[in-house]
């Protein structure tokens, strides 16, 4: 099935689902959690979800961590299947592609140096660190994107928020991406649409620094600070589009996420506030200071979230659309100034 687009009223926000707070723990990134299985979540690192298209995008948040690690135990591995003493120990801690990911730990391992680099990746894995991290990549929207520790991974859902941005810019037109994380919605927009200005924002240092090595490369520019407060005020009224994947789980679901993801990745870039909209919020109170006319702000939300994001733009003179996409999982709401 493909995108769906419904025009979007200004209603009562609806309840969070645990849901939004899954959101956030996978790079196929197709969780269909429900409120009753948020509890369920607490303790295992993955829902379902459904084929994604690279090793790296299947690997994510298939494990359940059930065993301990030991330095030494994989670099015997045999002439014959170098990977099969990676494969034994990734079952053995409940990864569900375990050959997928030996293969990319083997690979990783042969870059460096240090004989023992392999136990201490798998060890890292074992422990529950994402394989993204690990790795120092993440597959998104057909490109390969730098990651670093405590950095919010990119996940597939948000390759919808690409799709949205990129069907509304041109060559030479201005795309702002707040909460950037890696800065890989904006990589991926000029990816598909070359020679658009981008400018990418994030209050996190190690986000911007792992930002620009992502974002520089294509011409970008990437700003430290909260929300547009680093912006260039040169930009005012002259912005096409803006991005956000901006943290939509509320506050209270955050210690239900998989460990993949409280654990690993920045508070900063999971936790959205009471009900999770609170930097929705935000962003849309200050879209009409930076947008030209007829410009747009992109962001992602949940189903159930998205009436209540959708209402914060229309209360701050944006009309709203509700956007999904069944085959990624994936729901933004599309904002435009009159």
């Amino acid at each position: 099935m493909g995108s769906r687009t419904r025009e979007a009223s200004a209603g009562t926000p609806e309840s969070s689902d645990a849901r939004s707070a899954s959101t956030l723990c996978t790079i196929g990134d197709a969780w269909r959690s429900t409120v009753t299985s948020t509890q369920s979540a607490a303790t295992t690192d993955c829902a379902s979800h459904p084929p994604a298209r690279t090793p790296v995008e299947r690997s994510r948040c298939a494990r359940r961590p059930r065993s301990t690690w030991s330095t030494g135990r994989v670099t015997a591995g045999t002439a014959e299947d170098p990977t099969a003493p990676v494969v034994r120990a990734l079952r053995a801690a409940g990864c569900v592609f375990a050959e997928d990911e030996a293969a990319l730990l083997v690979a990783a391992a042969t870059s460096g140096d240090a004989p023992d680099r392999l136990d201490a990746l798998v060890a890292r894995r074992v422990a529950g660190e994402p394989l993204e991290q690990i790795l120092g990549w993440a597959q998104f929207a057909g490109l390969r994107v730098r990651v670093a520790p405590t950095v919010f991974v990119p996940r597939r859902r948000t390759e919808l928020v690409v799709r949205e941005a990129a069907s509304r810019l041109s060559p030479g037109r201005v795309l702002v991406d707040l909460c950037c994380g890696t800065g890989a919605v904006g990589v991926a927009v000029v990816a598909r649409v070359p020679g658009v200005e981008l400018h990418a924002a994030d209050v996190d240092p190690a986000a911007v620094a792992c930002a620009r090595r992502n974002v520089e490369p294509v011409g970008g520019h990437v700003h430290e600070g909260d929300l547009d407060a680093p912006l260039p005020a040169d930009l005012r009224g002259r912005v096409d589009v803006i991005t956000a994947n901006a943290p939509y789980v509320p506050t209270d679901e955050v210690a239900f996420m998989p460990s993949e993801a409280r654990d690993h990745e920045a508070l900063v870039a999971l936790d959205g506030g009471a009900d999770g909209l609170d930097l929705h919020r935000r962003i849309a109170a200050l879209a009409s200071g930076w947008l030209r006319p007829g410009g747009h702000v992109v962001v992602e939300t949940s189903e159930r979230q998205a009436p209540g994001t959708a209402a914060a733009f229309v209360a701050h003179g944006l009309t709203a659309s509700v956007v999904t996409d069944d085959d990624l999982d994936a729901t933004v709401v599309v904002g435009t100034l009159l």
